[in-house]
């Protein structure tokens, strides 16, 4: 019942004594990963940083203390995380001791991840086959597949960033995650053009496209993340903007009150489907409100 509470008490706060208040927190454990994708830089570090659990700890304490209640972990790959004897397990139990009320794992499903204990796992897909293997590398669609049907978790759903190499694979993505029956969602995201990713991002025809065909199939009722009306803010590309709402700890152990896309100038070509779904909730929008509450709190 903890969330059913602080909830209406959080967008009081935020909404009516305009209080920037972060709800959830987007925490980078490390920049290290067994893969090269066409669209990340992490891979070409040198020396990958792998984040002690003394300094995640203190991360996720700052994080709650400023007001956020949901986390989710991220890499480069969270699941290739250590720390001595701590594992990914170990950070999930320990958000939850400090008082968040769920942990989020995102993965690229290279590795298995039976077992984990988040409360909900956010999968890597790029498209189906080949569309997948031409970004991640070949056979990860494989891997993926195997991982996601080996886990045994019951909330898994699958996270795809469409660029200029994959949009046109998007109706077999969302056909793919429909008829696979351990897939629960699929969220569409549009690629925010990050320094050296430039050549990767849509142009506004197909952007605008990519999302009118998000829409319909949303309209059809099929089983896609996204709000109506966050998709609908992406469309227009809404100037008001909550971002705040997410801060995030950064792999160098930067402390972020919103997403760095700001610091980048990147917020007028921003393609991250959150932005939409926290615009939408500030505006009361109930399908998006719903949807919050389902994919954090479960139902």
């Amino acid at each position: 019942m903890k969330p059913f509470v602080y909830l209406p008490l959080w967008f009081f706060r935020t909404r009516v004594l305009g209080r920037k208040i972060p709800l959830q927190s987007v925490v980078f454990i490390s920049d290290k990963c067994n893969l090269k994708c066409r669209h990340c830089t992490f891979y070409a570090k040198k020396d990958a940083v792998v984040r002690t659990y003394a300094a995640i700890r203190d991360d996720l304490e700052y994080c709650h203390a400023q007001g956020s209640r949901f986390v989710d972990f991220e890499g480069g790959e969270p699941t290739l995380w250590r720390d001595g004897e701590h594992d990914l397990n170990s950070l999930v139990r320990l958000a939850k001791q400090i008082g968040f009320y769920s942990a989020t794992v995102t993965t690229n499903a290279t590795r298995p991840f039976k077992g984990l204990e988040a409360d909900s796992i956010w999968v890597s897909m790029d498209g189906v086959g080949a569309t997948h293997d031409a970004i991640r590398g070949e056979g990860t669609f494989a891997r993926l597949v195997e991982n996601i049907e080996g886990c045994g978790h019951p909330r898994v759903s699958v996270n795809m960033v469409v660029n200029a190499l994959n949009h046109t694979a998007v109706d077999a993505a969302i056909d793919f995650a429909k008829k696979h029956p351990n897939i629960e969602s699929i969220a569409i995201n549009l690629l925010t053009p990050f320094k050296g990713t430039e050549e990767l991002e849509l142009d506004d025809a197909t952007r605008d496209a990519v999302l009118d065909r998000v829409i319909a199939r949303k309209k059809r009722g099929d089983p896609i993340m996204n709000s109506l009306s966050g998709l609908k803010f992406m469309r227009r590309r809404a100037s008001a903007k909550y971002c705040w709402m997410t801060n995030f700890v950064m792999n160098d152990g930067r402390r972020l009150p919103e997403c760095n896309g700001k610091a980048a100038g990147l917020c007028d070509r921003c393609g991250f489907c959150m932005a939409g779904e926290m615009a939408s909730v500030m505006t009361l929008k109930p399908e998006t409100l719903l949807a919050g509450l389902k994919l954090r709190v479960g139902g």
